[in-house]
């Protein structure tokens, strides 16, 4: 089967070491407007985001995240968060997937602009996010859910898929 229609989702890799030149303000909205075309549960959109810039504000942000040094060289992070007062029906479940999907679709368009990025987990781990909600003075209702690192590339990944056939069913749940 040819997968020339999806070879845009095939080729997104995570992408962890980025070139100096800068991301300007144009792309970072085309980003934005990518991330906040996801779908959201009852069309409730409660993510947010924060766009980082300042190299010293990056080194500060990864203070807490282990696996996330990259960010710091990135020339651009943006940081995940969700409103649960917007979430449908105030719930966290809710508001992880519509956040989650807008990461998705950010680093889809990340990967089609000629970007490089990769997701860092903040949420649940409550250490990444007490570090993010103080690092930003954020209020109590905003749930920090994860960093992206975006920035050209300085690797080059080949395009693969993961899919493993042994993790589908049909019809019911069978053992493999």
């Amino acid at each position: 089967m040819n997968t020339e229609k999806i070879d845009f989702i095939l080729k997104r890799r995570s992408i962890r070491k980025y070139t100096t030149q800068p991301v300007n303000d144009e792309i970072i909205e085309l980003l934005l407007k990518a991330a906040m075309s996801a779908p959201s549960a009852v069309g409730k959109d409660p993510w947010r985001f924060i766009i980082v810039k300042d190299k010293k504000l990056k080194q500060r942000i990864v203070e807490q995240l282990p696996n996330g040094k990259m960010m710091s060289e990135a020339p651009v992070g943006i940081v995940v968060l969700g409103d649960i007062n917007a979430a449908h029906s105030n719930l966290p479940g809710y508001l992880l997937q519509d956040c989650s999907a807008a990461i998705e679709n950010l680093l889809l368009a990340a990967s089609s602009l000629g970007l490089g990025a990769v997701w860092l987990g903040v949420y649940p781990r409550e250490e990444r996010m007490n570090h993010i909600k103080t690092v930003f003075n954020s209020p109590e209702n905003i749930i920090p859910v994860a960093c992206i690192a975006v920035g050209y590339p300085a690797e080059k990944k080949e395009a693969r898929t993961r899919y493993n056939p042994n993790f589908v069913h049909f019809e019911k749940w069978e053992s493999k």
